[in-house]
């Protein structure tokens, strides 16, 4: 999943981040309102945690902006612990949730879970699960009827991808937008080489599913 921070304290923006891409999270992190809105409107996003005092514009306006344009990303405001009525706006706004500050790293991951629940079988906290197939977030590896592979990081979040949307095409453009960012200057041969990988391991443990190629638009888990 891809997580935007949008926080001008730049240790504790970074700290987040690292904290995120440890969980396995894909993570963009911004220091200003104006970048954050540039971000935030590409809509590629599966949460955006969003601070509400920022340079440039504040994430009330940040917030605003984009439920104006119809994107629904979830918006996890972090506020101050005093301020209720930034609390209030920020709900009233288009916000999803809040956390105060300071706050403790397992409520944050919690909340996350909570903002970014996906469409495929929610075994726990740390697992999908499609027709059987268990992806493991503690141990970044795919299980079949008690066989199990490993995954690299980026095999693991295009795995994670596919299995959150069982059964539809996932067009190539909006896996890297998902995986490397809407810059990225990956070409569509790097997808190509992953999923090969992917098919070869889901081979191995004898999978109950395929990836399989919309020719020229993408690719899907059925």
């Amino acid at each position: 999943m891809r997580i935007l921070i949008v926080e001008d304290e730049i240790q504790l923006a970074d700290a987040l981040s690292e904290i995120l891409k440890r969980n396995k999270y894909t993570v963009d992190t911004v220091y200003n309102g104006i970048d954050g809105l540039d971000n935030a409107m590409s809509d590629v996003y599966d949460c955006i945690i969003l601070d509400i005092m920022l340079p440039g514009m504040s994430g009330l306006e940040i917030l605003s902006n984009i439920r104006r344009e119809k994107i629904a990303t979830p918006v996890l405001l972090l506020t101050a612990r005093s301020e209720i009525d930034d609390k209030i706006n920020g709900l009233d706004c288009g916000a999803d949730d809040y956390l105060t500050k300071p706050f403790v790293t397992g409520e944050l991951l919690a909340r996350l879970r909570a903002l970014t629940r996906r469409r495929g079988d929610i075994v726990d906290d740390n697992r999908l699960a499609y027709n059987g197939l268990e992806l493991n977030k503690n141990t970044s590896s795919v299980i079949w009827n008690g066989s199990d592979v490993k995954l690299s990081l980026k095999e693991y979040q295009i795995m994670e991808l596919l299995i959150s949307n069982p059964r539809q095409i996932l067009p190539k453009e909006r896996i890297i937008e998902k995986i490397w960012g809407y810059e990225s200057d990956v070409e569509y041969n790097n997808i190509e080489v992953y999923i090969s990988f992917l098919r070869k391991k889901l081979s191995v443990i004898s999978a109950p599913v395929q990836i399989k190629t919309a020719r020229g638009i993408g690719y899907s888990l059925e």
